[in-house]
């Protein structure tokens, strides 16, 4: 089986695929700048166990991550825990889509992983709007090529940051209020918040499709698919999207593997 992980600022995602490139499981989990591979190794264990899976059915792992210590500890514990050498993805590698930017270098290897997913499963072009600790927009092009897109401060971030220097404001839950006109401080927050967020991803979305439209007299709408963990959220206040897929990105990452299993299986042949 493959292992698939996303280390991301706030949660790390894990998948396992049969050799088929199917989802068998994915968990989530929080992320801690100060675990210890020991550590990683006794919390994926746990996982396993609970599914009545051993780490020994793992064959094959990568991992895509925004944190570099911790990218650091989950190599670490691939190789002396499972006893294999994972794939570390970053754009300085063939990840199977091209990437026109200035410098790819900068590009998160999330937001690659993102975009060959939604190549391979919607086709060209394709939006991805991906809800984490920061809501990235990650677009590609008519060509099939990662443009880039936009970046903006997350739902729990934005929360977070307003309750701490708000003093008359309490931690409310994030969910789409009744009406966009709160008729109290919760519904108020509500509708700040989280259609505010919405109608942020609509007028960035709208925009981009126009610049893309711009390149092409022949070029098509993309399509818009959300994930990552307050897709479902925004979604109830917007109909942009097209598609929700919760599994995007950790199939990209396990997309990214394939390529270059088959990029070394070429050479040698």
């Amino acid at each position: 089986m493959f292992l698939s992980v996303d280390v991301g600022n706030t949660q790390t995602t894990l998948g396992l695929f049969d050799e088929d490139g199917t989802v068998l499981r994915q968990w989530r989990m929080a992320t801690d700048r100060t675990d210890t591979s020991d550590e990683l190794h006794e919390r994926i264990y746990g996982y396993f166990q609970m599914f009545g899976l051993n780490l020994s059915q793992v064959d094959y792992a990568a991992i895509a991550s925004v944190v570099p210590i911790l990218a650091q500890s989950w190599q670490r514990m691939v190789r002396t825990g499972l006893g294999i050498e994972p794939l570390m993805i970053d754009a300085t590698r063939d990840c199977g889509i091209a990437i026109d930017m200035p410098d790819p270098r900068q590009v998160g290897a999330d937001r690659i992983a993102n975009a060959l997913a939604a190549l391979t499963t919607y086709g060209a072009p394709v939006i991805v709007v991906d809800f984490g600790t920061a809501t990235n927009i990650d677009v590609v092009d008519a060509k099939g090529s990662f443009r880039g897109g936009a970046i903006m401060p997350g739902l729990l971030l934005s929360a977070n940051s307003l309750f701490s220097r708000a003093a008359k404001l309490s931690s409310v839950p994030l969910v789409v209020p009744p009406h966009a006109l709160g008729d109290s401080t919760e519904t108020a927050v509500q509708s700040g918040i989280v259609i505010g967020a919405a109608t942020q991803i609509e007028g960035l979305v709208e925009r981009i499709q126009s610049e893309l439209a711009s390149e092409g007299t022949d070029v098509p709408r993309a399509t818009v698919v959300g994930t990552g963990g307050y897709s479902e959220t925004i979604a109830e206040a917007t109909d942009i999207f097209d598609a929700l897929d919760p599994d995007i990105t950790i199939r990209g990452i396990y997309q990214i593997w394939a390529h270059a299993v088959e990029k070394h299986a070429a050479r040698q042949g």
